[in-house]
């Protein structure tokens, strides 16, 4: 199945939004957002992270893959491989139940702070049983 575009993401959050009783004031606090931010994103004219995505699923108590697949993320198929490279860890971490909120941003920014920063791939691998200092 193709990617779904970003507004209906939007669309669906809306349907979700308004299914679950909640003004956009209400799920935006519950999400941890800006009313505005939440009115952009339901119109079609932000792409929210990840994060964000995991942040407005708990606000409305619903499935976080769902809105993955509709932001694009997941891909809806049986294999439920990511379809974009570099949400495959992010996905992960924000999806995985095990983890308080608290850790989830420390892990995100652990790796952030590894492949955001244009860190070479070609260096040489460094081997955990060596000591850094000699």
């Amino acid at each position: 199945m193709s990617r779904l575009p970003v507004p209906d993401l939007g669309s669906y959050l809306r349907e979700q939004r308004e299914s679950a009783q909640m003004s956009v004031r209400q799920v935006a606090k519950a999400a941890g957002i800006s009313n505005p931010y939440l009115s952009q994103i339901e119109r079609g004219l932000r792409r929210p992270s990840a994060e964000i995505l995991q942040q407005l699923a708990k606000g409305l108590r619903i499935s976080a893959e769902q809105l993955y697949i509709r932001a694009g993320i997941l891909d809806d198929s049986s294999t439920g491989a990511p379809v974009e490279q570099p949400y495959d860890v992010t996905v992960a971490i924000m999806a995985d139940e095990r983890l308080t909120d608290r850790q989830r941003r420390a892990l995100l920014d652990v790796y952030r702070s590894f492949v955001g920063d244009g860190a070479d791939a070609t260096a040489e691998p460094v081997d955990p049983a060596t000591p850094d200092h000699p």
